[in-house]
């Protein structure tokens, strides 16, 4: 079981773990070894995740996930594969964890009078300038 929150885990037959050569330091040893670790989780059809954590996670616009909606992870941050594996299982989560947090909903608020006549302010001064740039150019 991989913990996400006190009401969500997930089984670890949810998650496929691969086992890839990496790039990277290591010397010759690199090219012998599969260190790196690809962690894939369908979040789409995962019976473990709630319906509105599952929505949230397939809106993000994130290239980690798939059209599917498979969620990949490539960790090869480190040289063994252990500590890799545990790197993707913390990332995954930590993902997982930022979909349970519903997006503050955004109240629409109107610009203050002052605002308002800083930003025309600031317009007439840029036109001023643009003006005067022209004119000089014409008298050459």
């Amino acid at each position: 079981m991989l913990p996400v929150s006190r009401s969500i885990n997930l089984p670890e037959s949810e998650l496929v773990v691969r086992f890839l050569r990496a790039d990277g330091p290591g010397g010759q040893h690199v090219n012998r070894t599969e260190s790196a670790v690809e962690l894939r989780f369908d979040a789409a059809h995962s019976p473990s995740l709630p319906e509105e954590v599952r929505a949230r996670l397939l809106a993000r616009r994130d290239r980690r996930m798939t059209d599917e909606g498979v969620l990949v992870i490539q960790a090869r941050r480190f040289r063994d594969q252990s500590r890799n594996r545990e790197d993707a299982r913390e990332r995954l989560v930590e993902i997982l964890r930022s979909a349970l947090v519903a997006p503050k909903k955004r109240i629409a608020t109107k610009p203050s009078r002052a605002s308002q006549q800083r930003r025309l302010e600031g317009k007439q001064q840029r036109g001023k300038l643009k003006q005067n740039r022209s004119r000089s150019w014409s008298h050459e």
